[in-house]
């Protein structure tokens, strides 16, 4: 009877059965919730309870990162400082690195513990680092949220550590996911780290997925019992990256497993949305939204690297920008070409609501390429964006700068500026 069910059409029955059967587990489940965004355009291709209140777990400590290396940016603490182990620190339970108060870790081991060993005691040196108590960095993180527009998060310590106030939702975690590529892509690339040694101790990754599943480079797993499996998930396949959440499961095996369907439905529904030319902003029609579409924000979305012969020209429109709660199309402004005394590339590296992060993220990219720094003013959607770049290359020197900056970690494309 089942070799019947395995062949030709009454195969395909069996499939369809099979996801709807795990449709159901899904949504007999309370604690579930998820989200997938394409992070080129800011579309919701799936979500599922992507506004309920969830306890964030290890997921926290995104947010702990995102303090420590803007920190670094604004030249507080450097790799190399060192940090003092309170005793409150040292008493923080598993999972940790076994820290003992009167003890110092450097930032460069504190970044990799709390990717690779989520580790809580760690979490807290770094909260007491920052904001003198754990309890002052958890009002100044969600503090930083407000400021992402992530209104149903509230943060209580940085580790995400059992605590009834501290809750979020999937989209606020997929909105903290893109900050943390888009405003720091330099440093974007310790979350793929697998291991790392500390103290003659090697420690391996929650996060599977890394490891397992084709083209996930990030973020972060989490588990407390109130919360079930969580794990935050940045994937690339060619020139498409998605951003995806899910929370909630039965198991970090199951989590990871329902993660890995919806990371292959959606990238094959970016595919044919692309080859039918839409833009796809409408949410799944099986992730329980209803169609409804909301406000998008506009930062702008990971650009893919131009490979030689796709030259991407400077006179189109850019891909719609990055979400802050729910989504729908935004109008774009025209690109501005930069004016320069020749006909001449360049590379572009982001756009940021800030001229000084700008300036901030081409000159960190001139530790690896040559050229000249500028940022360009534009307006989109009634919105003031500054872009990052570096100018007056030759074509061939814009690719192999591009594919440099690639290879740290920095999204850019090539762009001509015409004089």
């Amino acid at each position: 009877m089942f070799d019947k069910f395995t062949r030709g059409k009454d195969g395909f029955v069996l499939t369809v059965l099979l996801f709807f059967a795990l449709a159901s587990q899904v949504q007999a489940n309370p604690r579930y919730a998820s989200i997938v965004i394409n992070a080129d355009t800011g579309t919701v291709l799936h979500e599922s309870n992507a506004d309920a209140s969830r306890y964030p777990a290890s997921l926290t400590k995104m947010m702990t990162l995102y303090m420590l290396f803007e920190a670094m940016d604004q030249g507080k603490i450097t790799l190399n400082t060192q940090m003092s182990v309170s005793a409150y620190a040292a008493s923080k339970p598993q999972t940790n690195i076994g820290l003992r108060t009167g003890d110092y870790i450097r930032v460069r081991d504190a970044i990799l513990a709390l990717i690779v060993r989520s580790a809580n005691d760690v979490a807290a040196v770094i909260a007491e680092a920052l904001g003198t108590s754990e309890a002052n960095f958890g009002r100044m993180m969600t503090d930083k949220a407000r400021n992402f527009g992530m209104r149903s998060t509230t943060f209580r310590n940085a580790s995400g550590l059992p605590n009834h106030e501290q809750k979020t939702t999937a989209r606020d975690m997929a909105t903290l996911s893109v900050r943390l590529m888009k405003d720091f892509p330099q440093h974007y690339h310790y979350f793929s780290t697998r291991s790392f040694r500390y103290k003659d101790v090697t420690y391996n990754s929650h996060n599977r997925m890394v490891r397992n599943t084709q083209g996930v480079d990030g973020l972060k797993t989490g588990f407390i019992r109130a919360s079930g499996f969580n794990v935050a998930t940045s994937a690339k396949r060619g020139d498409r990256r998605l951003i995806a959440v899910v929370m909630g499961g039965q198991t970090a095996a199951s989590r990871d497993q329902h993660m890995v369907q919806l990371l292959d439905r959606s990238f094959r529904q970016v595919a044919t949305m692309q080859m039918a030319g839409t833009s796809g902003t409408k949410g799944d029609s099986k992730s329980g939204n209803n169609g409804s579409q909301t406000s998008l924000i506009t930062v702008e979305a990971p650009i893919p690297v131009a490979k030689p012969n796709n030259i991407v020209v400077d006179n189109r429109p850019d891909p719609a920008a990055i979400l802050r709660g729910e989504l729908s199309v935004v109008t774009v402004a025209q690109r501005q070409p930069v004016r320069t005394n020749n006909d001449t590339w360049g590379v572009q590296i982001g756009s940021y609501y800030e001229h000084e992060r700008a300036q901030a993220q081409a000159q960190a990219a001139t530790r690896w390429v040559a050229g000249e720094v500028v940022v360009v003013e534009v307006e989109i959607s009634n919105r003031r964006l500054y872009r990052a770049r570096l100018i007056g290359l030759q074509r061939n020197q814009a690719h192999n700068a591009c594919q440099s900056l690639s290879r740290h970690g920095m999204d850019c494309m090539v762009v001509r500026s015409h004089g």
